[in-house]
């Protein structure tokens, strides 16, 4: 009969990680305790430590999109609002040389 694998979730890889790297537990106490292989946890320790830049990066890469999105916007609505300007003064100053003011 084939056994079924588990599947963990980051969070779950982590928390096993954490309980080894903070609380000193040993690598086969938590191999026995959650039914993986060692070599499993050497992958997942060898995946964290390599991917750990990505997490410091991406709330930086987030923060710059969402600047960046806000400044598209503002610009947009500068670019709208300059427009409307035009248009009232050359309203402005149609309406001055229909008066003969100009």
């Amino acid at each position: 009969m084939k056994k079924e694998r588990r599947h963990f979730s980051p969070k779950e890889k982590v928390a096993v990680l954490r309980r080894h790297f903070l609380e000193n537990v040993p690598i086969s106490n938590l191999c026995d305790e959650y039914g993986i292989h060692p070599t499993i946890f050497y992958r997942w320790q060898k995946e964290f430590f390599e991917k750990g830049e990505a997490a410091f990066e991406r709330n930086s890469d987030t923060h710059t999109k969402a600047l960046d999105k806000k400044i598209a916007r503002l610009e947009e609505k500068i670019t709208y609002k300059d427009g409307v300007i035009a248009e009232i003064m050359q309203d402005y100053v149609q309406l001055k040389k229909n008066l003969g003011e100009i």
